[in-house]
């Protein structure tokens, strides 16, 4: 069999038109843009499939230098640190906390489900993991990076190809789920916008960090800024990292990075200095297409092959818990009304796939039933900031735990 090596420049050049014929793919099919599949899922998932193809039939196989997959993991993490403020978790008051606590129990739910039935197939615990919440609530970003922390620290064996199949099948089945059943509940219970809520609520507006980020203009200075205190907080967080690993305590490389950031960002919330926000979340976005590009295209999907059975029932109990948790614990507990069934689509957004899935099965319920203005601030802080900092935690309580 012939091998082909690439080095790290060429490895970065084949992911970013690997993201490009992703791009074009998307643009294309209606489905994979509702179900918000990012361009370089689909780009890299093309790749490793014909990568599969060549590889079983015995003709060629791809080695690839992953130097700067780490290095643009590490700056997107940073990057959803700066978005973490604790000024707006108070201002949204009583219901993003409990939005935030339930969305922590679905977390550890997950987590529970991938430790305990993956060894019921001669797995281990943290390969469950990787069928928990790192791929549900955590999406591609989040199961890249453990999946190499696994694979790397814990000797997991396809720790990152099944965290990352996992986070495809997600991102499809919260879309396929939220939609119909927050329409579900509205239709049960005859449920509509209560308009004087709306109006009390409609204060609220959105989080101040979108406010922030629209207005804010966005030329070479900022950029330059923006990836500037990326770069001082990726660096700074390492000594964080290597600190907990030095006590014995493990962690990805970029959680001490994004502790740093979120440090920055309330340092500058409570003394009233501003920060170029919507660079930093143009750079992390640049980053994270960058580092899912090398992450996709370079999965060995040969691997899989052994592991089909456990991937499938775990996902199947995964997708259960996540219905009847939505249904039966978020709808009831957020207050049974109409922004408690726009919220219970939500969860199953991002809880079973990322953020955009939960804005998007919201949009779709708000545009066909009317406005839900205490939903669209507390959800965003919620699956855009706050899930991300608690799934860091429980997966490293769990990963510690069960090593």
């Amino acid at each position: 069999m012939f091998t082909l090596s690439m080095d790290m420049l060429q490895t970065a050049a084949l992911a970013m038109m690997l993201f490009l014929l992703g791009r074009f793919i998307v643009s294309r099919v209606e489905f994979l843009q509702r179900c918000c599949i990012p361009a370089p899922v689909v780009g890299g998932l093309v790749f490793a499939i014909a990568h599969l193809i060549v590889y079983q039939a015995g003709i060629m196989e791809f080695q690839f230098e992953e130097v700067l997959k780490t290095a643009f993991m590490n700056f997107f993490f940073t990057s959803v640190g700066f978005g973490a403020s604790f000024k707006l978790l108070k201002k949204g008051s009583v219901a993003v906390f409990l939005f935030t606590a339930l969305a922590t129990v679905l977390v550890l739910g997950q987590n529970i489900i991938g430790a305990v039935v993956a060894p019921m197939f001669g797995e281990s615990p943290l390969l469950g993991l990787c069928m928990g919440s790192i791929p549900l609530v955590g999406g591609h970003g989040t199961s890249a990076s453990w999946g190499d922390v696994f694979e790397t620290k814990y000797a997991v064996e396809n720790a990152m190809v099944v965290a990352v199949a996992c986070a495809t099948y997600g991102l499809v089945a919260g879309s396929l789920m939220g939609g119909p059943l927050g329409r579900s509940k509205i239709k049960k219970y005859n449920l509509t916008p209560d308009m004087r809520e709306v109006e009390a609520d409609s204060s609220l507006g959105e989080p101040e960090t979108v406010q922030t980020v629209r207005s804010e203009k966005l030329d070479s200075d900022t950029i330059l800024d923006g990836f500037v205190l990326i770069v001082i907080a990726s660096g700074l967080g390492t000594y964080i990292t290597n600190f907990c690993a030095s006590i014995g305590i493990t962690l990805p490389t970029y959680i001490g990075s994004l502790l740093v950031a979120l440090i920055f960002r309330n340092i500058a919330d409570a003394t009233g200095r501003e920060l170029p926000l919507k660079a930093i979340d143009v750079m992390g976005n640049t980053c994270l297409n960058i580092f899912l590009g090398i992450a996709l295209m370079t999965l060995k999907l040969w691997q899989l092959a052994s592991l089909a059975l456990p991937i499938i029932v775990i996902l199947a109990l995964e997708t259960v818990w996540m219905y009847v948790f939505a249904s039966f614990v978020v709808f009831p507990a957020m207050g049974r009304d109409y922004e408690a069934a726009v919220m219970t689509s939500a969860i199953c957004g991002f809880g079973m796939g990322a953020t955009p899935n939960a804005m998007a099965n919201m949009l779709t319920i708000r545009n066909r039933f009317g406005p839900a203005p205490k939903a669209f601030f507390v959800v965003p802080l919620v699956g855009g900031m706050f899930i991300d900092l608690v799934n860091t935690g429980v997966i490293t309580l769990f990963a510690n735990i069960l090593q």
